[in-house]
């Protein structure tokens, strides 16, 4: 096992290359470690080098919705009504703390990504 630090792109592009050799190994091995420790090396790096922004709460409720099968109109017990619905879609009415709760219970997005919208 011959681990470093990921401080460069060549250091991260060799390390994914050995995960990917190794990634399978069983756990409590040699390798199963190796895999293990590289994984959170990579992770480290990622975090630093490429962050991931939170997403825009209004285009996630979107998402969700859309991934359920749902349009404005099933969305109408959240928000009120359709001209509601339709407002938040166009981000002409934010969120209001009432509407996020319930966005929560309903979409089960977290309340994190929701209240950027405020």
């Amino acid at each position: 096992m011959n681990i470093k630090i990921i401080r460069n792109e060549e250091d991260y592009n060799n390390a994914l290359k050995r995960l990917d050799q190794i990634f399978d190994a069983p756990v409590g091995t040699v390798e199963g470690d190796e895999a293990e420790i590289l994984g959170l090396l990579i992770v480290k790096y990622e975090k630093e080098f490429y962050p991931v922004e939170p997403p825009d709460p209004i285009e996630y409720i979107k998402f969700v919705a859309s991934q359920r099968g749902m349009n404005q109109m099933d969305l109408i017990p959240i928000f009120g009504t359709l001209s509601r619905v339709t407002e938040v879609f166009n981000k002409k009415r934010k969120l209001t703390l009432a509407m996020i709760k319930k966005v929560n219970n309903c979409l089960q997005i977290p309340y994190e990504i929701l209240l950027r919208a405020i």
